[in-house]
């Protein structure tokens, strides 16, 4: 799935609910799945990484969506590799 359409399913999925909830709200639950996503990449099971992944994710795409951003302009800052530098791998000291 490209980053345009999975952005696109979460605002048509969870938009309503999680704008009625607002951008602090989402911002905390996206820390709260940013935190669950720590402890499964230190304990976890690959299952339960790539879950907490998607949740991230998930959280992530709801945000740009309230803020009426796109999650693959923000990508297209990386595009060329490094932002700083432009060179892949990084050569910044």
């Amino acid at each position: 799935m490209d980053i345009d359409r999975f952005q696109d399913v979460i605002a048509r999925t969870y938009g309503e609910r999680d704008a009625a909830r607002g951008q602090a709200a989402t911002v905390a639950w996206l820390c709260e799945e940013l935190g669950e996503l720590a402890q499964a990449v230190r304990k976890g099971t690959v299952d339960e990484q790539r879950h907490e992944l998607s949740d991230v994710l998930a959280w992530l795409a709801s945000l740009a969506h309230q803020l009426d951003l796109s999650l693959d302009d923000a990508a297209a800052r990386y595009a060329n590799g490094c932002p700083r530098c432009g060179t892949v791998p990084c050569g910044c000291p």
